[in-house]
């Protein structure tokens, strides 16, 4: 069953139960994955919708820190729940050591020349996870192999 599903099965959920934080946050949900479908004019695959949860919950993440910063604690606190909600839709991520074996095994792939070059080991690194492991996190290995 495809990503799309799921996240309709659980916005129909959410109405049954009257559960208004996941209700409003899948219908945004929907709602930036049904704009993403109209711009590029097809059905999404689950790596794009993927995207779009990480997306989401990465601006969900910076309006918590506002919020925060601007001492509106209950808007942030929603912020944050609905990032845990979001979440629920992202696949598992890859703990740290499996990080580091896959960086490993991609610099002993690639050509001497660039071994070295942080950029095409992290494109590379971030083709070959899929949306397995955070960003962030393969930045963070990716910088402590290279050294």
């Amino acid at each position: 069953m495809s990503l799309i599903n799921n996240i309709e099965q659980a916005l129909v959920q959410a109405m049954k139960d009257k559960n208004e934080l996941v209700l409003s946050t899948l219908r945004m949900l929907k709602s930036a994955i049904k704009n993403k479908q109209i711009e590029i004019k097809k059905e999404l695959q689950d790596e794009e919708t993927i995207a779009i949860l990480k997306s989401e919950i990465k601006k969900r993440k910076e309006s918590a820190e506002m919020f925060g910063q601007a001492g509106r604690s209950e808007l942030a606190e929603r912020e944050l729940s609905e990032i845990e909600v979001l979440q629920e839709y992202l696949p598992e991520q890859m703990s740290v050591e499996k990080i580091k074996e896959a960086t490993q095994q991609v610099i002993s792939q690639l050509p001497e020349d660039d071994k070295g070059n942080f950029g095409k080991v992290m494109r590379q690194v971030m083709t070959e996870l899929q949306g397995q492991a955070d960003g962030s996190a393969v930045s963070q290995v990716v910088k402590e192999l290279l050294g």
